[in-house]
This record gives C-alpha cells, structure tokens and sequence, in this order.
C-alpha cells in the first residue's frame, strides 16, 4: 500500500509539473460535439494504423502482428503478414495503398523487424498485395539498422505525396545523442523512397558519401503522424517530444529539425535537455505542445459534414490524455485548439474515409466512426 502511495504521489507531481511548463496551453473543451462516436469494430488491443481499400473497406494493423480487414460486419485476420518484432512500442505499425492500388494493388506496410545481425529489431518497411485473405508477392524495401533490444521510437508512419514518392517516418529508437543528427545512420528521419523501394536520385544526401542515400530530413525523435496536405500537397509530420515539445514540422528536403539540439520539451526527470530552442539551420515547428499530449495519427479534415468552420482542420490523436485534438490552422498557424472523445481511450490512429466521415481508432476499444449530428 505503502508503495502504491509513493506511485500516485509520484505521477501527480509529474502531471502538475508537465502542465506548469504553460498551463495557458491547453485545449479547450467542446460544449457540444458535432457528432456522435460510434463504435464499428470492437475486442482490438492496440489498432495502430488503417487505410480505405476502395469499396470502403477497412485494412487495420495491430501491434502484435495482426493485419484485419473489416468489412460490413465481418472482421478477418489476413494471413501471411511479417514476421514482427514485439517489444515495447514495437510491432506491426502503419498501413497505406499505392495511390495507384486500384491498378497495381500494392500495400505497404511499416513494422519492427528482427532481420539483422544484432539482437533486437529496427523498423522496416514492406510491399505487398492482396489476394483473398492472404498477402502475396512481399518485397522487403527497406531496413534500418543496427538493431537494438531498446523498445522504444520506432516511429512509424508512411504517406506519398503528389509524386507517388513514398515518405517513411522512423523514431530514434532511443539513442537521441547518436542517432538524429548523423546522416550516416538509421533513426529519427524522415526516408523518401520511389514507390518501388529505390532511392530517388534527387534526395538530399544521395551524392554524400558515408550518408543513408534515403534521409529526406534528420533531427527527428519519434515521428508517429505523416500526412500529405490536402491542398498545398506538402508533407507533414508530427512526433513525440520528451516532457513537453511535441511537434508539428512540415517537411522539406535536407532539413534539420534539431533533436535533441534545439528543444521545447525537458527530461523526464525534469532536468534540461538543452537551453536552446532555436538554432540557425534548424527548422522550427509550426506548433509545439506543452505538456506533452504524445500524439499519434493525423488527418486533415476536407469536407463540410462536421460544419463548415472544421473544413481545413487539423485531427491529432492523444495518447497522454486520451482524447482527439481539432487544430483550426490558417496559414499555417495554430488559431484554436479543442479537445473531442474525452476520456474515450488513447487514440492511436485518425483518418478521414473515402465517406468524407472521420474514422479513429482507440486503443482497447477499436475502430469509432464520427457520424455527424442532424
């Protein structure tokens, strides 16, 4: 009982510390939600990403290695998925189609793996196709190393942009001093790929020497939102600070993003990281959180369903608080903040279907869907 005691004390320091770095930023809760959440698909652990097959069907990975397709009423494991690394926030990650899947029919898939020399596992990413309830033709593409028995900062997210390159989001798998500032190593960076696995010749670092010809961007902590803008096509990112410094980035070519150099976020123990949050030739974030919400998936949201002033905004999902966060963003700047499905569970994932309808997945729970109020 004794140490039970010391625990609640401890973490309710931790959350009026965390919450004094700025206790003027804080969402503001909704008087009355534009929508009821209803839940489609319940009895999963921890969804971790899903995408829209075009009938309107869901696929929807877990993190202990299982890939679901849901559809109408049924729920069915696909077999023949990748062997997972399972530890800590590893597994089986993100889940995107080819923006040509209706000629080509690949699937991609990001997840920890244990192919390598070292112990452990680091994230990779994979291609395949659908046939029935069975992957067919898998093609590893890509495979960070070394690994690490760390569990932590896998990342993972993949988005393409309006190019058909595909962009993939790996975390610094807890090795902030080595990792996200050298170019000639795997972890916190954002890779930009062709849709086959090769590395686009015009990368930024494809001509250095020493460096991982598929870095995009460096000086990342743990990536676990990647999208493409609707309008302006650019990609964005949004990743895990350490207590407080969650970050918003749009990304561009060759740029640094300063982990763990420039930082809004401290230790977790409180003691300071860095007294630096901005530094020349680093990019500084669009929107940063204090306290840390630990955000994962991201949507924008590009139709009217939900009223006219949501058309534009920003969904985050919170893992800390277990809520959805709205941002209303106009050039670029965070205007409103505002917190939706509180208490709900940690979301882990958000996405807007080909319905124009907002899709999350929770944590414990399964997959919700945002059916606008009449």
């Amino acid at each position: 009982m004794k140490n039970s005691v010391i625990i609640v004390g401890l973490f309710v320091l931790w959350t009026v510390l965390s919450c004094a770095q700025d206790p003027k930023n804080q969402a503001n809760k909704v008087e009355k939600e534009p929508f009821s959440a209803v839940l489609l698909f319940d009895e999963m652990q921890v969804p971790w990403g899903m995408t829209f097959l075009p009938d309107g069907s869901l696929l929807v990975t877990e993190k202990s290695g299982k890939l679901y397709h849901l559809k109408g009423d049924s729920k069915t494991v696909i077999s023949n998925t990748p062997k997972v690394y399972t530890r800590g926030q590893g597994g089986l990650l993100d889940v995107a189609l080819h923006p040509s899947y209706e000629n080509n029919g690949w699937i991609y898939l990001s997840y920890a793996s244990e192919e390598g020399r070292e112990k452990g596992g680091h994230t990779a990413l994979m291609r395949a196709k659908l046939k029935s309830t069975s992957l067919i033709d898998n093609e590893l593409l890509y495979k960070a190393g070394p690994n690490t028995i760390k569990g932590q900062h896998f990342g993972s997210r993949i988005a393409f942009d309006n190019d058909g390159y595909l962009y993939l989001s790996i975390g610094e798998r807890g090795a902030r001093d080595e990792n996200p500032q050298d170019i000639t190593r795997d972890g916190g960076k954002i890779y930009r790929f062709n849709d086959d696995g090769s590395i686009p010749k015009d990368n930024p670092f494809f001509n250095e020497k020493s460096a991982k010809k598929a870095i995009y961007s460096y000086g990342h902590r743990n990536p676990q939102g990647l999208i493409k803008h609707p309008k302006t096509g650019e990609i964005w990112d949004h990743e895990h600070g350490p207590r407080g410094g969650d970050e918003i980035n749009i990304i561009r070519a060759g740029a640094n993003y300063g982990w763990p150099i420039v930082t809004y976020g401290i230790n977790y123990s409180g003691t300071e990281i860095t007294d630096k949050t901005t530094m020349p030739g680093m990019e500084q974030p669009i929107h940063y959180w204090v306290p840390s919400i630990a955000p994962s998936g991201m949507a924008f949201i590009t139709t009217d369903m939900y009223g006219k002033d949501w058309n534009g905004s920003l969904l985050v999902g919170s893992l800390a608080f277990q809520y959805l966060e709205r941002l209303d963003i106009k050039s670029n700047n965070v205007k409103k903040r505002e917190k939706l499905m509180e208490g709900l569970g940690r979301v882990r994932d958000v996405r807007e279907g080909p319905d124009g309808l907002i899709y999350v997945a929770v944590e414990g729970k399964g997959i919700y869907k945002l059916v606008p109020n009449k």
